[in-house]
């Protein structure tokens, strides 16, 4: 093995740069080819071209209009990242029940997300990513007939915690939120003051080596990436601000792969303000992962992917409970 000046194995430097780009996220596979239905297309916002895949179901005619999912990918990721970690799971739950999915690019592979890292540029320029995903609405709403009143959103990692700041502030465009794999920013939660109540899933691992499960440092390694708060916390941010009267308590799901090394559990808020109900499914053993999903990095780096429930089976079944007009 060669080594460099500093004595540091060449290898060693190269994983790290590999490590650093893929954090809070996943790293980016460049691929030209697409899953079926899926079109390419942008917009401009804030005088910045913005692009983004559009998943249309297989009997797609543009002759009623359909519930839309915005599914925004973890840093370092893009739109094609997002359709691979769910292994092409929510385009073919969108064939199955008629609606469409749409994957947005962030400006340099990070959402402006309200952490308020230089380190990012779409932090530390303010890209306006609020702006682009109402833009993106309106343009889907106009050109394939996507339904207004059931815009949902879903977000891993830096994706969640981008769906967090449009939860915060545009609540009143989406129907129903879910995130995976991230609490709330400390930024985030000490500045959201909506009281809009909107229906919400959270997902995380109790063994995620990104976000801590008790609040502190988002870090990936030595790379600090701001603060967030407990998972205890987050959820009982939404619970109150939803005004949720009832709690199921802590419910073991059937642990359908033995060997995955996870449990999952879940809690139910219901009683809510609007029904809007707040579900946190908890993956015991599990890591900074889409459970069910692809597992984008080595189990020694991002932790466990549960099998014991697949995220976008789950994540669609709580949308299509809160859909208007159903």
């Amino acid at each position: 093995m060669k080594w460099s000046k500093h004595r540091r194995p060449v290898g060693v430097l190269i994983v790290a740069v590999l490590l650093i780009l893929s954090s809070l996220g996943y790293l980016s596979h460049r691929r030209q080819s697409m899953y079926p239905g899926d079109i390419r297309g942008s917009v401009t916002v804030g005088g910045l071209r913005r692009t983004f895949i559009v998943h249309l179901p297989a009997d797609y005619s543009g002759n009623k209009t359909l519930p839309l999912i915005i599914a925004l990918h973890g840093g370092g990721g893009s739109g094609f990242d997002m359709e691979r970690l769910t292994k092409g799971g929510l385009n073919r739950l969108a064939d199955e029940h008629g609606f469409i999915v749409v994957y947005p690019d962030a400006v340099g592979k990070h959402w402006n997300d309200g952490r308020n890292l230089s380190r990012y540029e779409s932090q530390r320029k303010n890209v306006d990513d609020v702006g682009f995903i109402v833009a993106l609405i309106g343009y889907l709403t106009k050109n394939y007939h996507a339904d207004p009143r059931n815009v949902f959103v879903v977000g891993m990692s830096n994706g969640g915690l981008m769906t967090y700041r449009l939860a915060c502030e545009v609540p009143e465009r989406l129907r129903a939120v879910a995130v995976v794999g991230v609490s709330m920013s400390t930024n985030l939660y000490e500045n959201c003051t909506s009281n809009v109540p909107l229906p919400i899933l959270i997902i995380l691992g109790t063994e995620d080596s990104l976000v801590p499960w008790g609040g502190g440092e988002l870090h990936f390694g030595p790379l600090k990436l701001g603060k967030a708060i407990s998972i205890n916390e987050t959820v009982s941010y939404w619970v109150k601000r939803n005004g949720c009267a009832l709690n199921s308590g802590k419910v073991y799901l059937p642990d359908k792969d033995p060997k995955d090394g996870t449990r999952v559990w879940m809690e139910r808020h219901s009683h809510c303000r609007g029904g809007a109900e707040v579900v946190f499914y908890g993956i015991d053993g599990g890591g900074h992962t889409w459970p069910g999903g692809y597992q984008y990095l080595p189990e020694r780096i991002i932790g466990r992917t549960s099998r014991d429930i697949n995220a976008d089976q789950v994540i669609w079944n709580f949308f299509a409970e809160h859909m208007r007009g159903k």
